[in-house]
């Protein structure tokens, strides 16, 4: 079945910091930031930074199972918040995606979903801007998705979950292939 996302997720901006994050080394709350993400490996939470939040309205807090969608810049990806640990917040450059209703669609599979080329050919057709393209609520409650049996769902990010490991060993190989390449040349080149 093939719907609109806003149908199945509720979508808000992420917390509204003015300039930079006021970092605190003993704050209360973590944010993450896009320096924090990426569409591999997720929420790198060991370097985010700690805040402490000023204001009355309270937070979205960061839940498992929501989504952060990077909504600035020329890479406009989701990453699945599979842990939380701490009260946390995302920053105002993402949309936080949450489920209606998780037992009708998997945040993993609708994350795998965005990251796809047919969802990303659509983000980019729609995106705004010259200088810093992004992506607005609209346009990302507008996109197109498609709701299989669950099944099937838990079949596909299986899959998506190997592929992604696979992908790491890979570059791991690659990289002590490289290492064992440098130490080779710095002995064969070694000047006495």
């Amino acid at each position: 079945m093939r719907n609109e996302l806003g149908r199945y997720a509720h979508i808000c901006a992420g917390h509204p910091f003015r300039g930079t994050v006021p970092e605190a080394r003993n704050g209360t709350v973590i944010v993450v930031q896009m320096r924090d993400i990426n569409p591999v490996d997720g929420v790198a939470w060991k370097q985010t930074v700690r805040t402490n939040l000023l204001g009355r309205k309270q937070p979205d807090w960061l839940q498992i199972g929501d989504i952060l969608f990077v909504a600035r810049g020329t890479r406009n990806f989701a990453v699945c918040v599979e842990e939380v640990p701490g009260q946390a917040v995302c920053s105002q450059y993402f949309f936080l995606i949450r489920l209606r209703d998780p037992n009708t669609l998997l945040p993993e599979f609708l994350t795998w979903q965005i990251n796809q080329l047919p969802a990303q050919h659509y983000l980019s057709k729609n995106a705004e801007g010259t200088d810093q393209r992004s992506i607005r609520r609209g346009v990302l409650e507008a996109l197109p998705v498609t709701v299989p049996p669950l099944e099937e769902q838990r079949q596909l990010v299986r899959l998506a979950g190997m592929a992604r490991h696979e992908r790491k060993l890979m570059e791991g190989l690659i990289l002590n292939r490289e290492k064992q390449m440098q130490a080779l040349v710095l002995k064969l080149l070694a000047v006495n």
